[in-house]
This record gives structure tokens, C-alpha cells and sequence, in this order.
């Protein structure tokens, strides 16, 4: 796993970034959660950013699918995994989600973005390695909304 900063030749996460300064602009820090993934979402309409929202990821356990599952927040351009927080700070717990969606789906870019503190804080993830072999295509089901 690699924590890498913001590449600014990646257009895929300069958009999505650029789009969440823009939604902590406008509503700065204090909101819950669904406020700033609201907000995201119509930003990310008004730039042209194609995203699914609130994707179900279910957990492949040697060929036998898991009961729970995870719901990820935003998938970007069919390949960034967007996790967004609201909290004064983020941690290894929500490093550790975001990498955890990474293994899951397959996918290798993901971005934490924390809307709780005065500036916005966002984390480019990439999952160079997965902890466990990538189920098939049943591991990733359609999202309740597509742009």
C-alpha cells in the first residue's frame, strides 16, 4: 500500500479533488456526512463527472460471498473509489476502509476526503498489492445512482 499525494497529471482525481474544494468552499466544515456526499454528487454533475454513489461491495471468502457487505460512497470515472468523512481528523481506521474497498473491488486509486476540519483534507490511496486474491465481477454490485 502507497499513500501518495495528489498527482496533478492524474485528471481523474484533480477533478474529483477540485470538486470537493469547491463543495467546502461553499458549505466549509461542521455539516454531517450526507450533507457534503449530497453536495458532492451534484458537483460532480455540474462538472461532468461521471460517479455511481452508495455502491454495494460484498466480500468474496474462498468462493462464498460474505453477508455483509460495504457500501462505498462514490466510484468515479468507473475506477476511483471516493471515501468521504466528516470528522476533526482522520486516522489509520479510515485508511484503512478506503484500502479495504481497494482490495475488494479490485480497483488500485482511491481518495479520502475529510470535510470536518477548517481546510479540506483529501488522501490519494494506491493499492499496489491486495491482501487477498480479487473475486470475480459478483463482488461489485451496480450503485443506487449513476451520473
Amino acid at each position: 500500500m502507497n499513500i501518495i499525494p495528489p498527482d496533478p497529471r492524474d485528471e481523474r482525481t484533480f477533478a474529483i479533488i477540485g470538486a470537493a474544494m469547491e463543495v467546502h468552499r461553499v458549505l466549509g466544515s461542521g455539516f454531517l456526512e450526507v450533507f457534503y456526499r449530497d453536495a458532492l454528487a451534484i458537483e460532480f454533475g455540474l462538472r461532468s463527472v461521471p460517479f455511481v454513489t452508495e455502491v454495494p461491495c460484498k466480500i468474496d471468502y474462498k468462493g462464498a460471498l460474505l453477508r455483509g457487505h460495504y457500501r462505498m460512497d462514490f466510484i468515479c470515472f468507473g475506477a476511483v473509489v471516493v471515501e468521504v468523512k466528516a470528522r476533526f481528523a482522520t486516522g489509520p481506521a479510515e485508511q484503512a476502509q478506503v484500502l479495504n474497498y481497494l482490495a475488494a473491488t479490485g480497483h488500485q486509486c482511491g481518495l479520502l476526503l475529510n470535510f470536518g476540519s477548517s481546510r479540506l483534507e483529501h488522501r490519494r490511496f494506491v493499492l499496489t498489492k491486495p491482501r487477498w486474491p480479487i473475486p470475480g465481477p459478483g463482488n461489485l454490485e451496480t450503485g443506487d445512482r449513476q451520473r
